[in-house]
């Protein structure tokens, strides 16, 4: 099943059932006014819901033509946002290239900041920064989204809390990163609104690409209409959606509708060293930053700027007929 929160008149859309291929919905709010009503009562709605999904395939409900522009980000807003560090490859690169050890408990218990969750951007919204200055920056994940996680869940019972399936670009101003995290405080001004995918997709209708917890698909990057990178989001994950699920809700219980990001996605090149560039032949990056990164390990000093007004960033994943799983998360941006 896949559900999508179209723009109306308020802050939380108004939600809808997407056809598979993208191409049709439903209206759902005789069901669910809003995905968090949805995710609320999961338990009682989601059959619902599911069984509206089936109708729509066999054309049995009235519905539109589906447009990703008309969407929001599926949560525009939600009661928890926490990002992870499931591909423990990227941080030790980071820290690789500034000449920093990197901790053994690293590999065992996972990085995680909480994130503003107020309001995210719509995923055809414009990224606004305020100066090129400070290194503005996407980062193509996944995410999911849970149903009511209990304090000290286990990361096997994590899994089957899962309710939804999405892409997010988690927006940084690198520049401005190294300050806050010597404050020892964590990440606020550095990390504007994250936008996610049009649409939200249950692990189920992912088939064999969901398994163990990992979405195991390319997730694509495309920088001013280049393929920037195309790592699998299944590859060197160190932590899957249990265990980040799990580590979020050791001490605490997470509501329905908190939102786990993966952190951004990294592979390594084929010979277990740092991964090569897609003009190289290798798979790119998820974020500028890491090629940076990269090039400062191999050569003494990166090359690549970060992003400037005007430049376009594109994240999606495709599945096997090359048709998009997600729609795609496209964002211009704007120097004010």
């Amino acid at each position: 099943m896949k559900l999508a929160s179209l723009k109306n008149r308020t802050r939380d859309g108004r939600l809808v059932v997407v056809s598979e291929d993208l191409t049709r919905s439903t209206d759902a709010r005789m069901i669910a006014p809003t995905l968090q009503a949805a995710l609320d009562d999961w338990a009682h709605l989601g059959p619902r819901l599911e069984d509206l999904a089936r109708d729509l395939a066999l054309n049995a409900v009235p519905s539109e033509r589906f447009h990703e522009r008309d969407c929001l980000s599926p949560l525009p807003r939600a009661y928890q946002w926490v990002d992870g560090s499931a591909y423990v490859n990227h941080v030790e690169l980071v820290r690789k290239a500034r000449g920093a050890d990197m901790p053994a408990s690293f590999w065992t218990d996972p990085l995680m900041y909480q994130g503003g969750s107020d309001g995210f951007l719509a995923p055809r919204d414009a990224i606004i920064a305020r100066d090129a200055a400070h290194g503005i920056d996407f980062e193509a994940e996944v995410a999911v989204i849970t149903d009511d996680v209990p304090m000290g869940t286990s990361p096997e019972v994590a899994r089957g809390l899962i309710r939804l399936v999405m892409l997010v670009n988690d927006v940084s101003l690198r520049n401005l990163i190294p300050a806050e995290l010597a404050k020892g405080f964590g990440f606020v001004q550095s990390k504007p609104a994250s936008a996610f995918s049009p649409v939200a997709v249950t692990p189920d209708a992912l088939g064999t690409a969901w398994k163990d917890g990992k979405l195991n698909r390319p997730l694509l990057s495309t920088l001013n209409g280049k393929l920037f990178g195309k790592p699998n989001a299944g590859s060197d994950m160190t932590f899957d959606f249990g265990q980040l699920i799990a580590h979020a809700a050791k001490t605490r219980a997470l509501v329905a509708g908190s939102i786990v990001g993966s952190g951004t996605v990294s592979n390594k090149g084929a010979d277990g060293g740092p991964g090569k560039p897609v003009s190289d032949g290798g798979l790119g990056y998820a974020c500028i930053a890491e090629q940076r990164t990269v090039e400062t390990i191999l050569t003494g000093g990166a090359k690549t700027g970060f992003m400037a007004h005007g430049d376009r960033i594109r994240i999606e994943m495709l599945d096997d007929r090359h048709h998009s799983i997600f729609g795609a998360i496209e964002q211009d941006i704007q120097i004010t």
